[in-house]
């Protein structure tokens, strides 16, 4: 196992940069996720560590080893794709046992990395079949088997629940999340999918058009914005941004000129006229069961989200008034974006 180190990371194609001077430290065993809206270079860079992309500047390193010029297949690191690239004609055995068989590893030691991926994975009763007569979660745990037998320092996956129905992503989620604490590797995991990042990470990096927006513990960026965007991305759904020209008169009063007001739906209740923060007529309810999710639109026509236990009894267009948890309440530069402490 190796933690990793980015420096000054740049990447180009021709006279078009796309990633833009990325500095980050990974430590030893942390579980770091990249995530950002598609075109932001989080598979970029995570194809540069691998060894897929040649970086046009800076340094990686993994463990202490720069390996700008290590080939991919001599860094140390395995990397699990969103397509799960099995061979059609070999069983799981001879798939998961393929890349050691042609790195001429000893036969009784392939046996054994290949049954004990095979015990972690559960997919022991699965060894003889071939790739076709497996859901697509049996493949993808196939795909990381794979890689789990090259016994990397570092592990990477690039989208690899994306293919998967919903009820098969949470599964294979969990199966990931209990496969690095059993582990105890280095695993970067790239998804556009801010709830995986959420649920599976020690570490989110933010990415937006080849640029870190900002690195913490999920916690952290939920709780601690450092800019409209993260607090936007991060959490579902998105934060609401009022100006002073949205807010009524309690609600105006926390915000000054240049300045915005984020809070999030689950952290605005409703209330009476005098004491709202902000009001709007009635778009849409999303019952959901669990709770209800209430879209809302300004007289100004800013459209917003209130996350209520039970959902509200009125008609659509009706005027709601809401007021949110001040302590928990962000306020953001309106022109820079960054978040006001």
């Amino acid at each position: 196992m190796a933690g990793l180190t980015l420096r000054n990371v740049r990447k180009s194609y021709g006279s078009t940069q796309v990633m833009h001077g990325v500095d980050l430290d990974i430590d030893d065993g942390e579980f770091v996720v990249f995530v950002g809206p598609s075109g932001c270079g989080k598979s970029t860079l995570l194809r540069m560590i691998a060894g897929l992309e040649e970086i046009t500047d800076g340094t990686v390193a993994i463990g202490d080893t720069v390996v700008n010029e290590v080939a991919a297949a001599k860094r140390g690191v395995a990397m699990v794709f969103q397509t799960y690239a099995l061979y059609p004609h070999m069983t799981v055995y001879k798939n998961m046992a393929f890349g050691l068989k042609q790195a001429k590893t000893d036969p009784a030691e392939i046996d054994r990395r290949v049954k004990n991926a095979a015990e972690i994975l559960q997919i022991t009763d699965y060894l003889d079949r071939s790739p076709k007569h497996l859901s697509g979660g049996q493949r993808q745990r196939v795909a990381i088997g794979r890689a789990i037998v090259r016994d990397p320092e570092v592990f990477l996956f690039d989208e690899p629940l994306s293919n998967l129905d919903a009820a098969l992503r949470v599964q294979t989620r969990l199966e990931i999340a209990r496969l690095h604490e059993r582990l105890g590797s280095t695993m970067i995991y790239v998804t556009h999918d801010q709830v995986e990042a959420m649920t599976l990470a020690d570490k989110i990096v933010v990415l937006r058009d080849g640029r870190i927006e900002q690195v913490g513990s999920p916690i952290d960026l939920y709780a601690s914005p450092e800019n409209m965007f993260v607090a936007q991305f991060i959490g579902s759904p998105k934060m609401n941004f009022f100006g002073v020209q949205d807010l009524d008169t309690a609600g105006g009063k926390l915000v000054g000129d240049g300045q915005v007001l984020g809070i999030r739906p689950e952290h605005m209740v409703q209330s009476d006229k005098k004491s709202a923060w902000c009001s709007g007529s009635l778009e849409l309810v999303e019952n959901l069961g669990e709770y209800a999710l209430v879209h809302m639109k300004t007289a100004s026509g800013v459209e917003f989200i209130v996350k209520m236990e039970t959902p509200p009894t009125n008609k659509t267009g009706e005027t709601l008034y809401f007021k949110g948890q001040s302590e928990k309440s962000h306020l953001f530069d309106a022109t820079t974006e960054l978040r006001i402490p």
